[in-house]
């Protein structure tokens, strides 16, 4: 039975975030997904999301399957704002699935929570997405043709709705999956339950992340407990054991019976989303067999083989996600690593005000100098993007004022030149800095002494994998999954929309 409260749509919880938009990607969601017979699955998949936290923040849910009855909570907010230990003992049952969300479908409003719920005649099924589809315009207006009640505006209830309506036109949970992922165009990784089983799927190219875990048993006679979670952090934080990622156009059902595994596209391509492994995945994370704080290190060490060099005192990252890259940055370099900036890691999404004297002190909310070590130096400065130029010019006048004598900023990616149509939310072209600025522009307009960007070769070869495999559009503009003209021209305000 589902709580009338949890899944009211008359109430709109939506708040507004008022501090600056981050200078940086935002990516989509997490997502998790657990079948464990005798396991609090409610308690786990708390913890699951907790660790990817990183991905969403504005709201988060969970959906508990205790046979045919189902349990929900979802609302804005943090994990840790959303349930209390109260609220997950209400959440029994053997499978689940959760959510935390940032908007790129859908406005950022408790009716827009995941995980998506949609009863069918074969019971109830909760959705959790990551991605974003390129025909969501499409999809609902065929699904308001065929009389579906639509309660939210996400892509992420569309695919659920295709979903329920191929099981009541006759189908299984499997082949209805199926049928809504033929349906759907763009980048999705899904965990789905359903009272019978936890089903997880790519799509055919698998733009966004999405790992199987299996929990240990104690007891021969239980079956196998598995996992699903857009990370490996989502994994180890439960003490579940990383087995495989779903594989682009795969789609796995875990039911009493175990895994099974089959592929619902013909075409498959690998092109996971290289911002993936730059910037958003935790640095514990694993892909490709290493962690990312690994691969970041590399792409230091390559970004100070490619530059000239410059004389410095030290080199630092902006926390959290530069620090490895200046790690490896100076071992390359051989100049100083230290700490010039920390960090304030309690301060998550405020929806409170700050003063006018706090707005004009720009970004020592989250990131504070230290002056002492700042004082007389001559510092390079290591980020991992840059994508309007607003917090780095802040940031480098925060320098300056703790008494750093040059600083010269050093990005370990290319400059990003077109938005993300995949569950990445940035800006419209004309608003990414380095569409319109050139390289000596830049540098003038963030006030740095000096600026270099990592070359895109030099960020695909230091993955060790093949180049093709990664897909790098917001460097590149080439798209590996078609997006409608009308899409396009909502961001690529600076290209002629036809003629790519």
């Amino acid at each position: 039975m589902i709580p009338n409260d949890s899944l009211s749509v008359a109430q709109d919880c939506a708040q507004t975030v008022i501090e600056d938009r981050p200078d940086k990607p935002e990516e989509a969601c997490g997502v998790f997904g657990i079948y464990a017979p005798t396991e609090n699955v409610a308690k786990l998949t708390y913890f699951g999301l907790y660790a990817l936290q990183h991905r969403g923040q504005e709201s988060a849910g969970i959906a508990t399957f205790d046979g045919d009855r189902v349990h929900v909570h979802k609302d804005m907010g943090l994990v840790s704002q959303v349930f209390n230990e109260n609220i997950l003992n209400t959440l029994p049952g053997a499978i689940a699935v959760g959510h935390t969300r940032y908007s790129t479908t859908g406005s950022s409003r408790k009716v827009n929570a995941q995980p998506a719920i949609v009863e069918t005649r074969l019971g109830t099924l909760a959705l959790a997405h990551n991605g974003n589809l390129v025909n969501t315009a499409q999809l609902r207006e065929e699904l308001v043709q065929q009389r579906c009640n639509l309660v939210t505006t996400t892509d992420s209830e569309a695919i659920a709705i295709c979903m329920g309506k191929a099981v009541d036109d006759g189908l299984d949970w499997l082949e209805a999956a199926k049928t809504a992922f033929r349906q759907s165009e763009g980048a999705f990784s899904l965990a789905i339950a359903t009272p019978v089983g936890l089903i997880g799927a790519r799509d055919p190219v698998g733009i966004r992340p999405l790992v199987i875990g299996t929990l240990e048993t104690t007891d021969d006679t239980q079956p196998i407990r598995y996992v699903l979670a857009s990370e490996t952090c989502g994994l180890d934080i439960i003490g579940a054991d990383y087995l495989r990622d779903v594989e682009p156009g795969e789609v796995v059902f875990i039911t009493e019976s175990g895994l099974i595994s089959e592929r619902w596209s013909d075409y498959s391509q690998r092109k996971l989303c290289i911002f993936e492994m730059i910037y958003f995945a935790r640095p514990d994370s694993v892909m490709h067999d290493e962690s990312l704080y690994t691969y970041r290190m590399r792409l230091g060490h390559q970004l100070a083989k490619e530059e000239k060099g410059v004389e410095a005192d030290i080199v630092f990252g902006v926390p959290d996600s530069g620090i490895p890259a200046a790690i490896g940055y100076s071992q390359a370099s051989g100049v100083t690593y230290a700490e010039g900036l920390i960090k304030n890691r309690y301060v998550g999404r405020t929806f409170i005000q700050p003063t006018q004297h706090m707005r004009e002190s720009g970004i020592k909310m989250k990131l504070n100098p230290l002056k002492d070590v700042l004082a007389g130096k001559k510092i390079i400065i290591v980020d991992d993007s840059i994508v309007r130029g607003t917090t780095s010019r802040k940031l480098v006048k925060a320098l300056r004022d703790a008494g750093a004598t040059e600083v010269h900023m050093r990005v370990s990616s290319p400059p990003v030149t077109h938005p993300c149509f995949y569950g990445i939310d940035t800006d419209s072209q004309d608003q990414l800095i380095a569409a319109t600025k050139s390289v000596a522009e830049i540098c003038e307009i963030i006030g740095v002494d000096s600026l270099a960007y990592l070359s895109w070769e030099g960020m695909l070869k230091s993955t060790g994998q093949d180049p093709k495999s990664f897909c790098s559009a917001c460097f590149t503009g080439d798209y590996p999954i078609g997006v409608p003209d009308d899409v396009k021209r909502s961001k690529l305000m600076l290209e002629k929309v036809g003629a790519m």
